[in-house]
């Protein structure tokens, strides 16, 4: 998988394969297989620099060793049911 982040200030819409598309907003990133990463389409953004393709493996390493430092705190369980839930359940 390659992850792929909008560089505009636009929303994109880029086609993969098999019919699918790919909609990202302004300054957002989605993921993408990586033959998807190699069609035309895609490769034309990114020579535009519309687009950046980055490997999942390479942004995992960097993440990971912040963490490791300390410098982010995780949450209790249950942190984003924190909502009072209304309606009919």
């Amino acid at each position: 998988m390659k992850t792929v982040l909008n560089k505009t200030g636009r929303p994109l819409k880029i086609t993969l394969s098999r019919g699918k598309v790919l909609r990202l907003g302004p300054r957002k990133e989605g993921q993408i297989a990586t033959q998807d990463a190699e069609r035309d389409a895609v490769q034309r953004r990114v020579a535009d620099g519309d687009i950046e393709i980055f490997d999942d493996a390479a942004r995992a390493g960097g993440a990971s060793s912040a963490a490791a430092g300390g410098s982010t705190r995780s949450q209790g369980s249950h942190a984003r049911f924190s909502v009072a839930k209304r309606g009919d359940r």
